[in-house]
């Protein structure tokens, strides 16, 4: 059964960002401390990563996060998706154009000019066919940013939501939650590391 799992790293005032994030400060000013853990050598961060990275069939991001990536500060081969990890998924980018050019030509990407509900469903179909591949289940992951993730719990297109929430507060920045739509979560799974406190919810 494919899930849709938003995974997003989150400050403990609620940000995903530090002040002033742009093509070229993609975490924004203090924002790097956000995801220390998934550069951190501590043996539970390491399995909470390389499971995440494993089951992921496909990720949905936003425009805003895709062009931060595929810039000429973003990912390669080191801070890539599941960089290190295993085979990378296909990528949805929900957006209002696609781009010109893409840099990251190695991956798989695909740009839904429809909405949020249509990124899913594509994202969806992709991790379907690669579980169908592959012989086990796949999710898909909803990985951000902050409005991304917001609008596809607004939405109600998540079955379950993983925070992992860094010791620092950032002030200001991105907020993860904005005039989101009341939802009630259950706790499924929290795991307290030497970096971050990873928790699980599902979405009822």
């Amino acid at each position: 059964m494919t899930r849709i799992i938003a995974d997003i790293s989150v400050s403990l005032d609620g940000f995903v960002t530090g002040p002033d994030p742009g093509p070229d400060n993609g975490l924004g000013t203090g924002g790097e401390a956000l995801h220390t853990w998934a550069f951190s050598d501590d043996p539970e961060d390491r399995r909470i990563l390389r499971e995440a990275t494993a089951r992921s069939g496909a990720v949905v991001l936003g425009r805003h996060l895709f062009d931060v990536v595929d810039g000429p500060y973003g990912w390669d081969d080191r801070t890539g998706y599941g960089a290190s990890e295993v085979g990378k998924p296909a990528f949805v980018v929900v957006t209002g154009s696609p781009p010109d050019a893409v840099r990251l030509t190695g991956l798989d990407w695909t740009f839904v000019t429809t909405g949020m509900a249509d990124a899913v469903a594509v994202a969806r179909e992709r991790a379907e066919a690669a579980s169908a591949a592959g012989g086990k289940d796949l999710d898909v992951v909803v990985m951000g940013g902050g409005t991304t993730v917001g609008s596809a719990l607004d939405a109600g297109l998540l079955d379950a939501l993983t925070l992992h929430l860094a010791p620092v507060v950032l002030g200001t920045g991105t907020p993860l939650f904005t005039g989101t739509t009341p939802r009630t979560l259950v706790r499924r799974d929290a795991t307290l590391t030497s970096t971050a406190t990873h928790l699980t919810y599902d979405i009822v």
